[in-house]
């Protein structure tokens, strides 16, 4: 309880940084994912990996929104593990990871860079293609599991 209610309290900080001061949030937010967490690193509960994932996700959105594509894909690749089955969280991090790589296109666009815009493009697209057949699994899964 004590990690999910830390988690908790640096959304709400980051919440009222992100906008004058977005390093800040993200200092806040990267203190979850790798600050203490209980369990070990091999065997985390799924309510821990649950929460790592969605502040990465928090976290590599605002990345890009700074235009720091790299760092919002390593913290996206760095968070899949924790959720490796699909669910609604890996499906986000997918649908953030679509995010990136639009961002990435629009920003290589304005550079004038149109053939490595198009690779990015490329990616978001499988990357939200990707986001929603998880989500649908999940949907899937929930209406069969309801109807047992």
């Amino acid at each position: 309880m004590s990690f999910l209610s830390r988690a908790r309290a640096a959304h709400h900080l980051a919440d009222s940084q992100e906008l004058g001061r977005p390093d800040q949030a993200l200092a806040t937010l990267r203190s979850v994912v790798r600050g203490p967490r209980p369990g070990s690193p091999d065997h985390l509960a799924p309510e821990v990996r649950e929460v790592l994932a969605d502040t990465a996700a928090r976290t590599a959105d605002i990345e890009s929104q700074l235009d720091q594509f790299e760092n919002a894909t390593q913290t996206l690749n760095e968070a899949l593990p924790w959720v490796p089955d699909s669910s609604y969280f890996r499906g986000h991090l997918f649908e953030v990871l679509g995010l990136v790589e639009e961002r990435r296109t629009r920003s290589l666009e304005q550079q004038g860079k149109a053939k490595e815009a198009e690779i990015a493009r490329g990616r978001a697209m499988a990357a939200f293609e990707e986001s929603m057949k998880i989500q649908a699994e999940v949907i899937l899964t929930a209406s069969a599991d309801a109807g047992k």
